[in-house]
């Protein structure tokens, strides 16, 4: 007869979802938000661990899983440009360490339950190789990202950028270089008045946020100039701003619906 300790179970269970999420949000290029992850995680653990227990083994069908795997998706990546690719990319992984643990029921001796060091052996394991595609498809990709998190108005954004060395928007009165960033992106920021960064025309998304107190004189045009053409840009000075961690000097952020891409959010 076979002993399985909750405990044990509920904290593997913890660590895989944990480490499925991370994989997840590490091949879709994206600004790793690791809370949401541990609360995403959390659940499936707790879900996990509910489905052992004695009058709860219905939560073992299929159906609960996939509804299990789909709430799971929603608390990890919830937001993000593309969700539902997002979860089909969290779906894959998790079907890949699946696919590591049952390859290697020989070397187990066929029993289905193995030793902790081996388990965590395997999902760090799969998640290093997980690391490396990612790390190694950018270098393909010939595109390298950074993680950024700026400060405006005393609210916080991070998301991913696409380091272009041929960006070269600068304010012509200071010299001081721009992040060029997408409206989805500073939505953390600006809030229910994202919709104006994303349908008004530059003049008039600076008319209309300098009727809000909070916006007020915060934000100006500056010319721009690139093979499509010329014209004006809304750009305005972040409180804070780090790139992969350290903190960048004087730095613009100017906003356009042209930033984002396959990964990024931002251009810098």
């Amino acid at each position: 007869m076979k002993t399985l300790y909750l405990d044990l179970f509920f904290f593997l269970n913890l660590l895989a979802d944990y480490l499925i999420c991370l994989s997840a949000g590490r091949l879709c290029s994206l600004q790793l938000r690791r809370g949401r992850y541990c609360l995403s995680a959390l659940f499936g653990a707790v879900y996990a661990a509910l489905s052992v227990l004695p009058g709860f083994a219905f939560l073992s069908a299929p159906f609960w899983r996939l509804c299990s795997a789909l709430v799971m998706g929603m608390l990890a990546f919830f937001g993000e440009a593309r969700p539902l690719r997002c979860i089909l990319t969290m779906l894959a992984v998790a079907a890949l360490f699946g696919g590591a643990l049952y390859a290697l029921l020989p070397a187990a001796g066929g029993h289905r339950l193995f030793s902790l060091r081996k388990l965590l052996a395997v999902f760090f394991f799969c998640y290093g190789l997980l690391k490396f595609f990612s790390h190694t498809r950018q270098r393909w990709d010939g595109q390298r990202k950074a993680q950024v998190k700026l400060v405006f108005h005393g609210r916080e954004a991070a998301f991913s950028a696409l380091v272009d060395s041929g960006n070269s928007l600068r304010c012509p009165d200071t010299g001081e270089s721009a992040l060029i960033v997408s409206p989805p992106a500073l939505r953390p920021i600006f809030q229910e008045h994202t919709l104006i960064l994303e349908e008004l025309s530059p003049i008039d998304l600076v008319e209309a946020l300098s009727q809000l107190p909070e916006y007020a004189g915060r934000l100006r045009l500056i010319p721009f100039r690139s093979l499509g053409g010329s014209g004006l840009v809304p750009v305005f000075r972040p409180e804070q701003i780090w790139i992969d961690g350290k903190e960048a000097g004087d730095l613009l952020v100017a906003v356009s619906r042209e930033a984002r891409g396959n990964g990024f959010e931002a251009i810098i």
